[in-house]
């Protein structure tokens, strides 16, 4: 393993394609490997015994592409395996929670967040821990939108269905009083288009994809051996567990060129 070895990203599904974009974008120069666990989607409603395997297992895979770096791109595998993982792999392991709370107290003017997520994510309660470790005054408000990933696997992202589930959900978060809402699922920020427009432009969104990137940067400008110092990322490398249609579409919609998927097998 060395500088010029490649960033492993993995997610539940298609969701941490977005995270892979923003990574992208912050990093011209780095590799990057990327694992879609699509056919064991979605983590949310799995047992946190599960959905621990099932991270262990992905970053396995990553790890066996010789990557420097793992990224857990899936908010309830962040959840609920990051200090796991990080305490039992050899490369640095990080994860989407703690930079959307940071940006989210940034965000608020009147200490009112909502959290949405998987039943996982928000039973674990690790987005409310994260806020109040940092601001013990906020007032937090969670919901679980158990039904926004498979939406999303199945490429809803702008019917009648897709509207009728946002508003189900959100209606009374809405009458919250929140003026700043994380998508705590990396799935969501695909249909933040819809939920924004069900919430109203006052409350602000936060999405934890498009501020890994940034902290990502941060991150190898602070440790240079594992900076990459020359060219440009070329190894654009994506895996899926479960190859659909969806995948290719919404991954040459994301990079702007058709992508080809390889089918991964997880031992």
């Amino acid at each position: 393993m060395n500088r010029d070895s490649a960033i492993g990203v993995f997610d539940s599904g298609i969701g941490g394609l977005t995270v892979l974009q923003k990574i992208m974008e912050a990093l011209p120069k780095e590799n990057t490997v990327y694992l879609g666990d699509t056919a064991r989607s979605p983590y949310g409603t799995k047992s946190v015994e599960t959905v621990l395997r099932y991270s262990f297992e992905n970053t396995d895979f990553l790890m066996e592409k010789g990557v420097k770096l793992v990224v857990v791109a899936c908010n309830t595998s962040t959840a609920i395996a990051l200090e796991s993982l990080r305490e039992n792999v050899s490369v640095p392991v990080i994860g989407v929670i703690e930079p959307g709370v940071r940006a989210a107290l940034k965000q608020t003017r009147n200490g009112k967040i909502g959290i949405i997520g998987t039943e996982a994510t928000i039973q674990s309660g690790a987005y409310t821990r994260a806020l109040k470790k940092l601001d013990s005054k906020i007032e937090v408000y969670s919901r679980a939108c158990p039904l926004f990933v498979p939406l999303v696997e199945e490429g809803w992202l702008d019917n009648a269905v897709v509207k009728m589930t946002v508003e189900s959900y959100l209606g009374s978060l809405k009458q919250s009083g929140i003026d700043t809402l994380i998508l705590g699922c990396t799935h969501y920020g695909i249909l933040e288009k819809q939920i924004q427009k069900m919430i109203g432009p006052k409350i602000k969104i936060i999405s934890g994809s498009e501020l890994v990137g940034k902290k990502l940067k941060d991150y190898l400008s602070n440790h240079k051996e594992l900076e990459k110092k020359l060219g440009k990322g070329k190894a654009r490398v994506f895996y899926s567990t479960k190859l659909t249609a969806n995948f290719t579409k919404l991954g040459s919609k994301f990079f702007g060129s058709n992508i080809i998927a390889r089918k991964a097998v997880i031992k």
